[in-house]
């Protein structure tokens, strides 16, 4: 009691220092105080002390109010220093990013969501893959934890530069454990809140991709692994507003059909939905500039804003 008496103190205090900032509403992953001692002590494993302690650089937790946690696992593009130069030249301008998904989402902070960003690029470590790095899609191309090979086909790494074992582990240690870590930490709080809570992975790809699928992705692609990872009622509302709006294209759990993130930490039966959306980029930018697309933007906007007040209906 007295260490978790503490912790508030701790927390109040950080709140108070920030509060003059115009950043103050972005409570940084290494503020955030785990709501239950079992939480508390995977958060602590999850920040050793040593090198690989860097939390207030890898990733911004925004923590809302509402019942919905809406996480950004490919975001990042930054590269370490030490890691740029062993990549191609190609690959330096990490191609394969959910480009501008963070800005895309902003708006869901009116909702009172609550939002998770990592700074680091997927080429990094992939933040939706499993930490054992088993396929999701057996049999399909896909990419792994630390990828060597891109969307693209083309490798990742100049010859010879491709990270080992103890290279993988401690990436892990750097930067997924700790994602994953406030990612628990915040589901937990917002569940303790509410009863209940809503974790919606958010993606974007390409809309042509002849490495991961054939043709042209359709528009909005909703993965809730298959019906296991949310609540029957929760996908048929989520269906009904993208049939609604049939000026946009779906499918519901056909190429992807959720990661590492949809399928681990969605329990429906414990009152943890989870949902992944994939977008196909061509909805919100120009795929062969990366730039963002404000009209068509705003009109991809209106539709994920529905989705989400569906997730809190």
């Amino acid at each position: 009691m007295q260490q978790r008496l503490f912790e508030l103190r701790r927390l109040r205090q950080i709140i108070q220092r920030t509060a003059a900032s115009p950043r103050a509403h972005f409570i940084r992953a290494a503020a955030a105080i785990p709501p239950t001692p079992a939480a508390a002590l995977k958060w602590r494993a999850a920040f050793p002390a040593g090198p690989y302690n860097h939390r207030m650089d890898i990733l911004t937790l925004h923590r809302g109010t509402a019942p919905l946690l809406i996480s950004l696992p490919h975001d990042g593009t930054a590269l370490p220093d030490e890691l740029a130069h062993r990549l191609t030249d190609s690959a330096r301008r990490v191609p394969d990013t959910d480009w501008h998904v963070s800005r895309l989402y902003d708006f869901a902070r009116e909702l009172g969501a609550s939002l998770l960003v990592p700074r680091y690029s997927r080429y990094v470590i992939d933040l939706n893959r499993p930490a054992d790095d088993v396929s999701l899609y057996p049999g399909q191309n896909t990419t792994g934890l630390c990828p060597t090979v891109q969307f693209s086909g083309e490798p990742v790494y100049r010859p010879g530069c491709e990270p080992d074992d103890d290279e993988i582990a401690q990436r892990l240690t750097r930067y997924w454990k700790p994602y994953h870590a406030a990612l628990e930490s915040e589901l937990a709080r917002l569940r303790a809140i509410h009863g209940r809570v809503v974790l919606w992975d958010g993606h974007s790809i390409r809309s042509r991709v002849p490495f991961l699928f054939e043709g042209q992705l359709p528009d909005f692609n909703l993965g809730t692994a298959g019906g296991a990872s949310c609540s029957p009622a929760l996908q048929q509302r989520l269906v009904a507003i993208l049939a609604a709006h049939d000026d946009f294209t779906h499918v519901v759990n056909g190429r992807f059909k959720g990661g590492h993130i949809t399928r681990h930490y969605g329990r429906p039966q414990e009152a943890v939905d989870a949902v992944q959306l994939e977008l196909a980029q061509l909805n919100y930018m120009n795929e062969a500039t990366f730039e963002y697309a404000p009209q068509r933007a705003q009109r991809t906007q209106q539709v994920l804003r529905a989705l989400l007040a569906a997730t809190l209906a």
